[in-house]
């Protein structure tokens, strides 16, 4: 009998990772030895861990920097259409594993640390995620920059660099508790600060009006200093670029304050101006940000548009009627919502355009993304705030509100109700402006990511505005970038796949449509259950390393990791966890399937609900994994800090997913599509992508159940009333009083006292409604997980249908149908290579 294979072996057997040449090896090897004798000024017996991973990620970066200059050099000469993705989160996780995958470094880099003696994945681990998001949006930002470079695109993201980003979250005696996130303490070997591009941007002050137009006066300024992060395509040596603004205050001090002793007012200052950077948060400052980012973006963008010639920084280009023809400026929500104005305010007040001429500009030039239907979740500041932080916009915005509703008058004279909703200025108490509402009346084109949210922004939340313009209105469903998701991620299913259809499908994902041909084929299914298991069976040392809790290999395991949120509905996978729980406590010799259950995910640090939702299922853990009868048959885990690098970990060991929104909630949800690309079936409603999932791999193949949209609206009409599933349901009136008398708190009976009243007084996501329905579902994947053939059998049907949800095509789809331009698989020359 052979012995296994190392984890080293294991690496080197994948042929997804690049070669491992010999003269790659060596090159890297003295690379690496030159890093580290710069980093450390003593003797190399003393680095340490950080040390070896800051020397291997610069000779990473090494191989990044020749490409990335060669690519701006071409976008000088060649003068492209450049797309501007603005974005107030990014969600970039770690990038020396990505980098090297991209390069087609990663054996080569894995051999010459193996013959070093140094451990690869212990290197990898010492980077710290760059966490500058909250979610679903700011990860969907980093899938879309992968999709721009690996496609050609002349493409930029823009946003913050934030100083601390998402909290990171600690479960202390089951409470979240959150603790900052100081991802740069230990300095950023990707990024470089570019402080020869530092802009101001201007707050408060004043107008003057003049016969030669309108002047801004009397402003605090702070300064904004661009750090670059490269962002490498996938083997076509495209890097393109992610500019991050840090606020910086105009000087270090107000030398007159210090001089007389005032140290804590000249401090003041400066960390007032400085604080906009500083971490992601709420009301005034987030105002102050989203200008912050769009006014020193805009002036980037517009200083490029003017300069043609690679490292001039002379205006060559004076005409600004060709900016749409040049510049395509994507709003990700409407967090970047005040470029509208700020470009506005840029063409009339500083470049002297009529309003005429800068507003077909500003519209021919601007897209809008929408993530959301919750009326809750779209921006509307109050006047007095803009009246106060920026007195300009405001006049921007009013008199864009005048000519935008003297056109709704036109066109349906008389209907005052209709002008009142459609207005950017909500009256009703206190008055506030709808950023939603400018970005629409601002764009050309607005869409929604995926095909059932964006009917319903059609349909209900902006039904007046597509009544009035339908051909601003788009879809475009989200996808994710199978460089990270699968080949970095989950490289032994991504090589059981190259085996069998080659390895095209990484640049192309409609090519696994051809593994259908092999869905019957036993040593496909034999390979494709293997690499679960082996996926598993990691994970699982994972957990019981981090959590203490002994988890069973074989049995399945079920993820709902996500934000926690309501309208995800994780207290509906507390109700089936509780009465599975119960279940078993009944019947305790019946053969159950085994589960091991984990829960992922932040809640926001205000959200009341939120951080019950996360008490609830640590409490339920504690009494359901410390319970004899029950044994391995379950397991609850809250999986803490759930971020880009554990999601990497965890999504390649799911066998089940859970999407379980109230239908019409969810916009799209990107998760659902990693756990569709690696392998785990999905338990879900008819809610966000998950309709355009079941399409492509067979409704047959997902676990559907709940009410559908049209379901939803109908039980809004009729009224909901939970009591009525609570007397009539006797396992639901179970759970719930098991949480509502301390059988979960014991010592604090009335600790869940809220989430009991929520979810029989004020739910409006109707997690009864769909209670019955969900458990008849979750018995039908217990049934079927225990027939491992069939399982892995729609296991491939999922992972065939996955080629529509990769970011590539829906990045194709942007820039012919919104941006206006087209995409290249062009691969450029190397850097050693002849031009």
């Amino acid at each position: 009998m052979s012995r296994p294979l190392s984890d080293h072996e294991k690496r080197k057997q994948i042929s997804v990772r690049g070669l491992a040449g010999v003269e790659n090896v060596t090159d890297l090897k003295n690379n690496f030895n030159r890093h580290l004798h710069f980093t450390l000024v003593k003797d190399r017996n003393v680095a340490t861990k950080r040390d070896y991973y800051f020397a291997l990620a610069n000779t990473v970066r090494d191989h990044l920097i020749g490409r990335w200059i060669r690519t701006q050099q071409h976008y000088y000469e060649k003068d492209p259409k450049r797309v501007y993705y603005i974005s107030l989160e990014f969600y970039m996780g770690r990038a020396l594993q990505n980098t090297m995958v991209n390069l087609a470094l990663e054996n080569a880099c894995d051999e010459a640390m193996y013959q070093i003696g140094l451990d690869m994945e212990e290197l990898e681990d010492m980077e710290e995620d760059a966490g500058l998001g909250n979610g679903g949006l700011g990860r969907l930002a980093a899938c879309f920059l992968d999709s721009m470079a690996t496609l050609g695109l002349a493409a930029y993201g823009y946003g913050i660099r934030y100083e601390f980003g998402i909290f990171n979250q600690k479960i202390v005696s089951g409470w979240q508790v959150e603790e900052a996130d100081d991802w740069l303490r230990y300095g950023n070997p990707w990024e470089k600060a570019r402080p020869e591009y530092m802009r101001p941007v201007h707050f408060y002050g004043r107008t003057e009006h003049h016969p030669d137009g309108v002047k801004w006066v009397d402003t605090q300024v702070v300064l904004a200093l661009p750090y670059d992060t490269p962002v490498p395509g996938y083997r076509n040596n495209v890097v393109n670029t992610m500019r991050l603004w840090s606020a910086k205050a105009p000087c270090e001090f107000r030398l007159q304050d210090f001089n007389v002793g005032g140290y804590v007012e000249a401090v003041l200052d400066k960390n007032l101006a400085e604080n906009i950077s500083r971490v992601i948060m709420g009301k005034e400052l987030r105002l102050k940000q989203e200008y912050f980012v769009v006014a020193a973006t805009l002036q980037d963008i517009i200083r490029r548009y003017k300069t043609s010639k690679f490292g001039s920084m002379e205006a060559v280009r004076t005409d600004l009627d060709g900016l749409p023809n040049k510049v395509a400026i994507q709003l990700n929500d409407t967090h970047p919502a005040l470029a509208i104005p700020e470009l506005m305010r840029v063409l009339v007040d500083e470049e002297m355009l009529t309003w005429e001429n800068a507003w077909d500009i500003c519209v021919r030039t601007c897209a809008y993304t929408n993530h959301t239907v919750l009326p809750e979740a779209l921006e509307r500041w109050p006047i007095d705030l803009f009246q106060q932080l920026l007195p300009r916009h405001l006049e921007i915005i009013y008199e864009i509100n005048r000519r935008h509703l003297e056109r709704v008058a036109s066109l349906y004279p008389g209907d005052v109700d209709r002008m009142r909703r459609m207005s950017l200025i909500e009256e009703g108490g206190q008055k506030r402006v709808n950023m939603a509402h400018l970005c629409i009346v601002g764009s050309h084109a607005v869409n929604g990511v995926a095909r059932i949210h964006s009917d319903i922004l059609k349909a209900t939340v902006f039904k007046d505005f597509y009544e009035m313009d339908p051909y601003k209105f788009q879809n475009k469903t989200n996808g994710i970038t199978p460089r990270r998701w699968l080949v970095m991620c989950n490289p032994g299913l991504a090589e059981v796949i190259a085996e069998r259809i080659g390895d095209d499908f990484i640049r192309d994902l409609d090519q696994l449509k051809k593994l259908i041909k092999f869905v019957n084929d036993d040593a496909f299914i034999r390979d494709v259950a293997k690499v679960k298991q082996e996926n598993k069976m990691k994970f699982a040392v994972h957990l019981e390393e981090h959590y203490k809790v002994k988890i069973n290999p074989n049995s399945m395991f079920d993820l709902q990791v996500k934000r926690i949120h309501e309208y995800k509905r994780q207290l509906l996978n507390c109700l089936h966890i509780i009465t599975f729980y119960n279940r078993i406590k009944k019947e305790p010799n019946k053969h159950w399937t085994p589960r091991t259950i984990m829960i992922g995910g932040k809640a926001a640090p205000g959200y009341h609900t939120a951080k019950m939702i996360i008490r609830l299922i640590t409490a339920i853990g504690e009494i359901v994994n410390n319970d004899p009868v029950v044994g391995d048959r379950l397991k609850v885990i809250f999986l803490e800090n759930y971020r880009v690098t554990l999601a990497e970990k965890a999504i390649p060991a799911a066998d089940l997913s859970e999407q379980i929104s109230t239908a019409g909630t969810e916009a799209s949800g990107t998760g659902n599509m990693k756990f569709m690309l690696n392998g785990a079936l999905t338990i879900g409603t008819m809610d966000g992508a998950n309709v355009e999932m079941a399409e492509e791999a067979g409704e047959d193949n997902l676990f559907i159940f709940g009410m559908r949209v049209d379901d939803v609206e109908a039980m809004d009409r009729k009224g909901y009333n939970a009591l009525e599933y609570y007397n009539r349901i006797p396992e639901l009136k179970q759970a719930i009083d098991q949480i509502a008398g301390g059988f979960f708190s014991p010592k604090q009976p009335d600790l869940f006292k809220d989430i009991v009243s929520l979810l029989m007084y004020h739910d409006r996501f109707k997690v009864f409604a769909d209670y019955g329905d969900y458990i008849k579902c979750q018995e039908k994947v217990s049934a079927l997980y225990k027939n491992a053939k069939e399982w892995t059998k729609k296991v491939i049907y999922n992972i065939a249908g996955c080629g529509k949800f990769s970011s590539d095509r829906t990045i194709a789809q942007y820039a012919r149908e919104i941006w206006g331009m087209e995409p290249s698989l062009e691969k450029f020359p190397a850097p050693d290579e002849k031009r």
